[in-house]
């Protein structure tokens, strides 16, 4: 199984491409705050895992796509009797190329299966949204949750062991990878037409429920991607299946160029093209927040520059400009004698002196501040903000909704805001 120059060549590009939406998307997501170990208070073990494996998987891909594209370009093509043109097999390569292909093969494979566990990851999520309609159900103690971590250790086991067991023919090498990856991934594709399939009973229940407006939106969005997601996923997969079938059982599809060519192409977009939508729905970027945020900086520097301005004039103006005579006190006017000499002031002129003597009231401001419960008080009256976390604690008072599902947001981000544990201690505070 030999797959052209110009095959590397494409999966090359496209890697690369999606390697700068990577950086471009998280810088603006929250300027590669995600990235820390210690990202916020919710930075658990499971976010961890979920965010670097998935943010592993592009780098990888781009380190196989390029070092294959390099060798196969310096290997060039042979001409085969009865076959035709047909690129350099492996067999016939220098020893200090051959020797770098297996490396690249199971660092593919290591990124096959982080994909493996980012696709997994999702379907056990949706499933689980999907079928906790009781309050009292614990992600990380669900079913779903069990499946997913026995699933993953046998996802980053399995899909190396086989790229290390078949390594000494590299025909059957690529063929047992691409068989192996495309068949754990084609398995967890057909699972997710379910969720699609109940994806929009759930989002009439959860509107029935009253759950905020932008919840919904951001759910509805999430399941549009899913839709492409998971097409791009079946171009990723099927194709890269027929090859690995083809490698293994000889049914002479790699001999056609054409044909083999593009498969591997097809193989190519559908990987890129899923793993872009997969970071903006494990990233998702508010761009009304970002346009929101980037006014009030905005208006901020307009005002200080303002202020700036007008502090500057104010001392020009009293460096400058004509001085003014003190201000006349009423009823303390000096009288001068005819011969010019000052009078004392009669005490008549002077005001009363009890009332000098009275306290000038001056008007208190109480500071603005937020207490725990969500609330704000505003010059010492208390106010009831309708804050997504008090809407979230609303919901989950009145509804039978996961707490998941209010402040949702991505998912692998399920401590976001108010957590499971944060809610039902809120509810059982609330109950005493």
């Amino acid at each position: 199984m030999c797959v052209s120059p110009p095959t590397y060549l494409t999966w090359a590009i496209l890697s690369t491409l999606t390697g700068i939406f990577l950086l471009f998307h998280l810088w603006k997501f929250d300027r590669f705050k995600c990235l820390r170990w210690n990202n916020g208070p919710y930075s658990g073990a499971f976010k961890r895992v979920m965010t670097y494996t998935y943010l592993i998987t592009i780098p990888l891909l781009m380190v196989y796509s390029i070092g294959m594209t390099i060798i196969s370009y310096k290997m060039g093509y042979i001409a085969l009797p009865g076959v035709g043109l047909m690129p350099l097999p492996v067999e016939f390569w220098p020893e200090s190329y051959h020797r770098m292909f297996f490396p690249l093969n199971l660092v593919f494979a290591f990124a096959w299966s982080f994909e493996i566990i980012t696709h997994l990851e999702e379907l056990c999520f949706w499933l689980f949204l999907v079928h906790a309609g009781s309050v009292q159900q614990d992600w990380f103690r669900s079913f779903y949750f069990k499946i997913w971590s026995v699933g993953s250790i046998m996802a980053i086991v399995y899909m190396p062991v086989t790229t290390i067991v078949t390594r000494s023919n590299p025909i059957k090498n690529v063929a047992a990878t691409f068989l192996a990856g495309s068949l754990s991934d084609l398995l967890l594709n057909v699972n997710n037409l379910t969720v699609l399939y109940k994806f929009p009973s759930f989002l009439r229940e959860l509107k029935s429920e009253g759950v905020d407006i932008s919840t919904i939106v951001r759910l509805t969005t999430f399941h549009e991607l899913n839709h492409i997601r998971v097409l791009f996923r079946f171009l990723f997969t099927v194709p890269l299946l027929i090859l690995g079938i083809d490698g293994i059982t000889a049914l002479k599809i790699n001999t056609n160029m054409f044909a083999s060519e593009f498969l591997a192409f097809l193989g190519g977009v559908g990987c890129m093209v899923s793993a872009g939508l997969t970071l903006v729905v494990f990233f998702p970027r508010s761009v009304t927040t970002e346009v929101k945020a980037k006014e009030i900086t905005r208006e901020k520097s307009l005002q200080h520059n303002a202020s700036f301005r007008s502090s500057l004039r104010s001392e020009k103006d009293s460096y400058f400009g004509p001085t003014s005579p003190p201000p006349v006190v009423k009823g303390m006017c000096a009288e001068l004698t005819r011969d010019s000499e000052p009078s004392f002031i009669k005490a008549s002129t002077l005001a009363d002196p009890e009332a000098q003597l009275k306290p000038v009231a001056f008007e208190t401001f109480a500071p603005n501040r937020r207490l725990d419960s969500g609330a704000t008080v505003e010059g010492g009256v208390r106010v009831i903000g309708l804050t997504e976390g008090n809407l979230a604690r609303h919901n989950f008072q009145s509804t039978n909704v996961h707490p998941f599902v209010h402040n949702f947001t991505s998912p692998i981000d399920l401590m976001h805001g108010d957590s499971y544990q944060g809610i039902a201690s809120y509810a059982r505070r609330y109950k005493h």
